[in-house]
């Protein structure tokens, strides 16, 4: 049976609550029985419990992923009368590097990577302070390997055959810095990792959350162009921490359950976090986490893998812009321009508002990244 839930959309630094109202599959709590305890223990090693229950409801990175692990398991279960006991063994298959690892979104962020049943190795790099990181989650006991990288001299090796490079490397906009003063700080950093990136692991997919967004996604696309590596669509900034806080906000003012709410955001910030008192950094770690486990799903064939990002995009005039897309195992496949159709008046209008900002950041990005070259 379906249920009606609200289709909210989001724009800018503003949120609306519309009236649209689209069809949702309810989903299903559903049991997968196992008749031997050992059929979990390749997956964490935690004690094996002699049955398995998957509330999508409740699913740590949302609808989608819950969709998919039904998808992988139901087949499995109705095939039970096989004696096939193998049913939950995710291939840790694929390498990822945090750069940043030891800061306040780097460390709850590669604890929660590291719960990822698809990653074999993690690294973790900072200029500081990440061989505790690292010793620490190491002894968690899921399947992938923690490495970590300190200083310059072993920011390469810490690249060396990764599939997903994220960057949360930086520093938070604090009390009485200006928005330039954060630019100049972050952009630079950004600026030297991605071209290490380049240099060792230029097929990556590349996720940017390094503040501001807006201007540091597009350094890095024109240090990418320079080193003559760049694929438009392999190159992410992660903006899901503002669909995250749609959802929740949304479904916290309509009474509904998570699971029925899906709230697209385009633009920029929805809201200002701890404003005053530093930034967002456990809700953008989790946020970053379902960013990068959507990543690895897609490169692992997952073929209904969809997230909200900024990227390259011809869907409005700005060469640089935040919307739904599918993700596959090349990157972006296609962008849902459908999320842009039948807005209403205050979405047009907020939309439009938006637009002078966000093409200021990416000129700003733009014109940091060629004055360094002239530079050099």
């Amino acid at each position: 049976m379906a249920a009606t839930s609200a289709a909210s959309f989001s724009v800018g630094s503003t949120m609306s609550f519309g009236s649209k109202a689209s069809l949702l599959s309810q989903s299903k709590a559903f049991g997968v029985r196992f008749n031997s305890q050992n059929s979990l223990k390749s997956f964490s090693g935690l004690k094996a419990m002699t049955s398995v229950s998957c509330e999508s409801e409740s699913s740590f990175l949302g609808k989608e992923s819950s969709a998919a692990l039904r998808a992988a398991f139901v087949p499995k279960v109705q095939k039970r009368n096989q004696r096939s006991w193998n049913y939950l063994q995710p291939q840790a298959s694929y390498k990822v590097t945090i750069l940043g690892a030891a800061g306040g979104i780097g460390q709850p962020l590669a604890l929660l990577v590291k719960m990822s049943p698809l990653v074999s190795a993690l690294h973790l790099y900072d200029i500081a302070n990440v061989k505790g990181v690292a010793a620490d989650l190491s002894h968690c006991n899921t399947p992938s390997r923690v490495l970590d990288f300190t200083g310059a001299s072993e920011l390469a090796d810490s690249l060396k055959g990764v599939d997903v490079v994220v960057i949360p490397a930086g520093v938070p906009r604090k009390p009485g810095m200006t928005r330039d003063d954060l630019f100049n700080i972050n952009a630079n950093i950004v600026k030297s990792l991605i071209e290490a990136v380049a240099d060792n692991c230029p097929d990556a997919f590349i996720h940017i959350i390094s503040n501001p967004v807006n201007s540091t996604v597009r350094i890095a696309a024109e240090v990418l162009k320079q080193k003559g590596v760049y694929d438009p669509k392999k190159l992410f900034g992660v903006t899901t921490l503002d669909v995250v806080r749609a959802n929740t906000f949304v479904a916290q003012k309509k009474n509904l359950k998570l699971i029925d709410v899906d709230v697209p955001v385009v633009g920029t910030e929805v809201v200002e976090a701890k404003a005053g008192g530093g930034s967002a950094t456990l809700s953008m770690a989790y946020a970053a986490a379902r960013f990068v486990e959507s990543s690895l799903r897609a490169l692992d064939g997952d073929g209904d893998v969809y997230e909200c990002t900024f990227i390259q995009s011809e869907l409005t005039e700005l060469p640089f812009f935040a919307s739904r897309v599918k993700i596959g195992r090349k990157g972006v496949e296609a962008v849902i321009s459908s999320d842009l159709q039948g807005l209403t008046e205050y979405e047009e209008k907020a939309l439009e508002a938006l637009k002078p900002e966000l093409k200021a950041s990416i000129e700003k990005g733009l014109a940091f990244a060629q004055k360094q070259t002239v530079t050099a």
